[in-house]
């Protein structure tokens, strides 16, 4: 590719005002909206960072949940094998 060669910005002594004007204008929109793409880059990041956290939590959730579901179980099973209170009282 062959190299293109930069344009030359006006200068007070090469341009009128209203042209410097212009590109005064032109040049702080240009910074603008670099300011704004970086600005989006950052939230691209920051919910990035924040979705990864989000799913580590609700892995953890999930891993809570089915940790107490399975003490629940347990507990159930033990319930379940205790004696009948109620047949007991009848034996006595």
């Amino acid at each position: 590719m062959a190299a293109q060669a930069a344009l030359p910005l006006p200068t007070s002594s090469s341009a009128d005002p209203p042209a410097l004007e212009a590109t005064d204008r032109i040049l702080q929109e240009i910074a603008s909206v670099g300011r704004r793409l970086k600005a989006m880059d950052l939230k691209i990041t920051d919910l990035t960072v924040a979705s990864s956290s989000i799913r580590a939590d609700i892995t953890g959730f999930r891993e809570t949940a089915n940790a107490l579901d399975q003490r629940l179980t347990a507990v159930e099973d033990q319930v379940a094998a205790l004696p009948d209170q109620e047949t007991e009282l009848r034996c006595l």
